[in-house]
């Protein structure tokens, strides 16, 4: 894609961030537009700190916003949120979520499926737990280059491998967080293991 560009995610962007999140990524579903991609990185700790957060500031959706981001401005400036910013022409289009895999919390809100992926593998891998990508770039290859990225910063920081974890779909799904496999297997990822309808894809770096 012309003009594609990918950046880290570090505080200096956090504002970037959140404008993708809030105003860009999610146009065709509301619902989602304060996640901030904040569920691997928390645990049933924070859960419950951040309920109590919302019942203290009345309840209700605005509350459970202001939480969420919050805790997110919190990742984001102290390192614990990692990930990539794909830009064109200057605009923030597309994020993905790739941390240490020892890093995250959990995998999924399916503690099994966490369970499953945890012992997949083995050695120092690079996670990626999620692709973000605004609707009116999505199937032009914003997904691909994250991919890419992710994969070459990987292996000049020394990680054996990169996993990614995509379900298995019946149909296109124009939200597939996780990606779907067919974007995996074209960077040269194989299915190592399958729980339900989750594998797990490995590239050896």
């Amino acid at each position: 894609m012309v003009n594609l560009e990918i950046k880290q995610l570090t505080p200096e962007l956090a504002g970037d961030y959140f404008d993708f999140h809030e105003n860009r990524a999610f146009t065709d579903h509301p619902e989602w537009s304060h996640c901030y991609c904040l569920a691997f990185c928390m645990d049933k700790e924070d859960d419950k700190e951040m309920s109590r957060e919302v019942k203290a500031s009345g309840g209700g959706r605005d509350a459970l916003h202001r939480a969420l981001k919050t805790r997110a401005e919190k990742f984001v400036a102290n390192g614990v949120l990692k990930g990539y910013l794909a830009y064109v022409d200057g605009i923030l289009v597309g994020w993905c979520n790739a941390n240490d895999k020892a890093a995250y919390t959990r995998f999924d809100f399916n503690e099994g499926i966490t369970d499953f992926i945890r012992n997949a593998g083995s050695g120092r891998v690079k996670a990626i737990n999620c692709f973000c990508i605004a609707p009116d770039y999505r199937g032009k290859g914003v997904a691909s280059a994250l991919l890419e990225r992710v994969c070459e910063d990987a292996k000049a920081d020394g990680y054996t491998a990169v996993e990614g974890y995509p379900r298995l779909q019946d149909k296109y799904d124009p939200f597939d967080y996780t990606g779907p496999a067919r974007l995996y297997e074209k960077a040269g990822f194989s299915k190592i293991a399958q729980h339900e309808n989750v594998v797990v894809m490995r590239k050896e770096l």
